[in-house]
């Protein structure tokens, strides 16, 4: 469950390293795996002169504010069949205004919850479901 001040990993190339949920979407005081929440951006990847202009990918700078979906949760999750599944860390993939992952690739394994909440181009591009 991520509330408010939660501190989220991003897992994708966009740029970012460490977010913070400032706000659950839905009307909701918590936000669990494949809900989307509205973040910002409290860590990440200095942009250098040489790569800024060889990328055309979109600049995330300390401070940016973005949607993101989220992807993994310290907190249990209940499978259909009885299983609990809980990961490691907190983490969240960027969206841009279509809904559409921020960045080209995800960086780490994603939960297969995201599947059954229409969330298929991050299953996808996932290295591993779980």
């Amino acid at each position: 469950m991520i509330q408010l001040k939660s501190r989220l990993n991003v897992i994708d190339n966009s740029g970012a390293l460490v977010a913070e949920c400032i706000k659950v979407l839905r009307n909701a005081r918590a936000a669990n795996i494949g809900d989307e929440i509205v973040v910002a951006v409290k860590k990440a990847r200095p942009i250098s002169e040489k790569t800024s202009s060889s990328l055309s990918a979109a600049k995330i700078r300390k401070g940016d504010v973005r949607r993101a979906v989220i992807v993994r949760t310290r907190k249990e999750i209940r499978r259909p069949d009885g299983r609990y599944v809980r990961f490691d860390d907190n983490a969240c993939v960027l969206l841009n205004n279509q809904q559409q992952p921020l960045g080209s690739r995800i960086l780490g394994l994603v939960a297969a919850e995201l599947r059954f909440k229409n969330w298929v181009k991050i299953v996808s591009l996932a290295p591993r479901v779980v």
